[in-house]
């Protein structure tokens, strides 16, 4: 029974790793925006006047958004952003914790772990005379545990700094690297080598916790940490990428956490109940199993780094189409092995398919059916947020129902629509992509102005664009009752050298389009997080609050709607 509980582990951990941690709190993901320092939050009131920018833009300090003399044309309203920072923050924060506890519950069926349980929990039993001093050592052996362990995370913290850590996720480098080092743990996990420290020193810890006391027990949880680096690095590794590339100053250590405490509930548990421990299955290969299948999943999820630096770099290797054949794969080649059809090195033979193994590969099997028809253009809008853009999509048999435009009304070209419109723009929309033709736009067609600022690596953006912009009501207003303004944060596309400037919001130089969206975004509208969405008419002034990413179809369209009427309202 426990087996199968321990297995049913690993399918909730295919689910979590298929749903982005963010998007299952609402959480805006935050994009890189180095160098910006937030001061204190400037009044938006309502009518909250924002001026065009200029191309050689520089903020000698945040802009004014307070109401202006005019004050009679709207109420004295204040505009509070609802993209709150320290919220934001804890939902992250929480959403890193689960993916911690979920990641150490998994790594508790590793082969270096799974074994040391019942020898490690009979140790404390056997070994302290008494069954209450059995159960304080092992409570204290797991608090090592979870001490060693948040300690790392506060060391990358520390090594890196919670700016570095924010930049991550918009950083080609790094995330090109993450790429490389998840394939690295991937073909660990399929058997190819192991990951294990120098002998030398795992030996000399293991020495220490034969020491009697507080150290002892210190060490032999260091010791347990060390041996069964092998089989935990790789998903530590993946962990503490994952809360890196979140931003949050706290991420790696909160990540830590989540994952120590699924590591030393066991440890306690059994030492106050060890008749538990002739329920736990005999170790064997279903162990190994469990490696492989973490393999597959570490696999597809490098996929995702890869492509957030196709994206911003255009490489254009990484089409959504592309992306979904090698999920396909993935997550084929996994079912079959689970149906005993592929076998790794390390395995043994599969006599017959247990009840929990039948029902993972049912799933698995379903999930690969259902990403089919997305070849061919299905929005998938349950896994949209790990997809890159449907603009992607080089064949879609609904791309004809509602084309998109690049050229504006009087037979311009929009600016940076060679960069943005044939990959960014979801399919049927016709945004701008530079605020000041944007409102250029809303003077002549006398409409209000929706900013979206967006992202390439933003999956709330994602999932925003497949699940609530596709409702047929909030398309038609968004198409029919608005000029739309894209304005990506996270594009690394350099402008030209006159139009390059220092912001003297943040100090830094602005060379690319991103950069120079993303600094505008801060300073007028002091948020750095993406989506956010501005309603404000041709000359610039905000007519509503502003909101963040809102998956509630009735709600998001409610905001628009109070857009529409405040602009009417103030005609």
């Amino acid at each position: 029974m426990l087996k199968n509980t321990f297995i049913l582990l690993v399918i909730a951990f295919l689910g979590l790793s298929l749903t982005p941690t963010t998007s299952l709190y609402g959480q805006d993901s935050l994009t890189s925006t180095e160098g910006l320092q937030f001061e204190s939050s400037p009044d938006t009131s309502t009518a909250a006047e924002i001026e065009p920018i200029p191309d050689d833009l520089t903020f000698s300090e945040a802009p004014d958004t307070s109401i202006g003399q005019d004050s009679s044309k709207l109420d004295q309203a204040t505009i509070n952003s609802t993209s709150d920072h320290s919220d934001a923050g804890k939902k992250s924060l929480w959403s890193i914790f689960i993916a911690g506890l979920v990641g150490g519950f998994a790594a508790l069926l590793m082969p270096c772990i799974f074994p040391m349980l019942p020898l490690t929990v009979s140790y404390f039993t056997k070994q302290s005379g008494s069954r209450a001093n059995g159960i304080s050592k092992a409570l204290l052996y797991g608090l090592f545990i979870i001490v060693i362990y948040v300690a790392l995370g506060m060391i990358i913290t520390i090594a890196f700094g919670s700016d570095a850590l924010n930049a991550l996720s918009t950083n080609g480098i790094f995330n090109f690297l993450f790429f490389l080092l998840l394939v690295v743990f991937a073909a660990s996990f399929f058997g190819a080598f192991e990951i294990t420290l120098p002998s030398s020193f795992v030996n000399k810890m293991d020495a220490k916790s034969d020491k009697g006391g507080l150290v002892g027990l210190f060490f032999m949880a260091f010791s347990l940490s060390l041996v069964s680096f092998s089989c935990t690095g790789p998903i530590i590794g993946t962990l503490l990428v994952e809360a890196a590339s979140k931003g949050e100053r706290l991420g790696p250590a909160i990540g830590m956490l989540g994952f120590s405490i699924a590591l030393a509930i066991p440890f306690g548990l059994f030492a106050m109940f060890p008749s538990m421990l002739k329920s736990l299955p005999k170790s064997g290969g279903w162990l190994n199993s469990v490696k492989v299948v973490l393999g597959f999943l570490e696999l597809a999820l490098a996929l995702k780094f890869l492509s957030n630096v196709d994206l911003a770099y255009h490489w254009n290797w990484l089409d959504r189409e592309v992306f979904l054949s090698l999920w396909i794969a993935i997550f084929g080649l996994m079912g079959l092995y689970l149906i005993g059809k592929i076998k790794f090195s390390h395995d043994s033979d599969l006599k017959f398919l247990s009840v929990p193994r039948t029902i993972l590969a049912i799933i698995v099997f379903s999930f690969v059916i259902y990403m089919v028809p997305g070849l061919w253009g299905a929005p998938l809008k349950s896994i949209s947020a790990f997809l890159p853009p449907s603009a992607t999509q080089d064949f879609d048999l609904s791309a004809g129902i509602s084309a998109s435009t690049a050229v504006q009304s009087d037979g311009k070209i929009k600016k940076y629509a060679e960069i943005f419109h044939e990959r960014g723009t979801p399919k049927g929309f016709d945004p701008y992509y530079d605020y000041d033709q944007a409102l250029e736009a809303a003077k002549e067609l006398n409409k209000p102005v929706l900013i979206d600022f967006t992202g390439w690596n933003c999956v709330n953006c994602r999932q925003m664009e497949a699940n609530v912009w596709t409702d047929p009501a909030v398309a038609k207003l968004l198409k029919e009752e608005f000029v739309m303004a894209e304005l990506f944060v996270d594009d690394k596309t350099e402008l030209p050298e006159n139009e390059q400037f220092v912001s003297k919001y943040s100090g830094k130089k602005i060379k690319t389009i991103g950069k120079k969206n993303s600094d505008f975004q801060a300073s007028a509208f002091n948020s750095n997080s993406q989506p956010l969405y501005v309603i404000v008419d041709a000359s610039g002034k905000v007519l509503v609050p502003q909101t963040g990413a809102n998956y509630n179809i009735a709600e998001y369209k409610a905001f628009l709607q109070s857009g529409i009427d405040a602009f009417k309202a103030n005609k």
